[in-house]
């Protein structure tokens, strides 16, 4: 398994852009899918994008496409993601997660280690 510990989080307006990041402690970093994944009051965990080891594939939900990327820096072991436009239904609590898996892994269950989470509240 994979330690994470996210950052980034915070109180912002509709509009702005934030960056979250991910860092973890992995030997060989590239070889994991890293996902990024919300979950807001009283709803299920739900993914948000993933990137593939090599950081050349990623995948997003339909509701993040063209507003969020996410992209990583194996050299610094750490994933990133950049989220612009933010919406006051983007307001959770997000996750980082990892494991050797397909990039196109949307499933929470087949991730294997996961961060503590970090608050994203956007205000109308």
């Amino acid at each position: 398994q994979v330690q994470l510990v996210e950052s980034g989080g915070g109180l912002v307006q509709a509009g702005p852009s934030l960056r979250l990041s991910c860092a973890a402690s992995a030997r060989v970093f590239s070889g994991y899918t890293v996902g990024w994944f919300r979950q807001a009051p009283g709803k299920e965990r739900e993914f948000v994008a993933t990137i593939s080891g090599t950081g050349l594939y990623t995948y997003y939900t339909d509701s993040v496409k063209g507003r969020f990327t996410i992209s990583r820096d194996n050299a610094k072991n750490t994933v990133y993601l950049q989220m612009t436009s933010l919406k006051p239904e983007d307001t959770a609590v997000f996750y980082c997660a990892a494991a050797r898996i397909f990039y196109q892994n949307t499933n929470p269950r087949e991730y294997d280690s996961w961060g503590q989470g970090t608050q994203v509240t956007v205000s109308s």
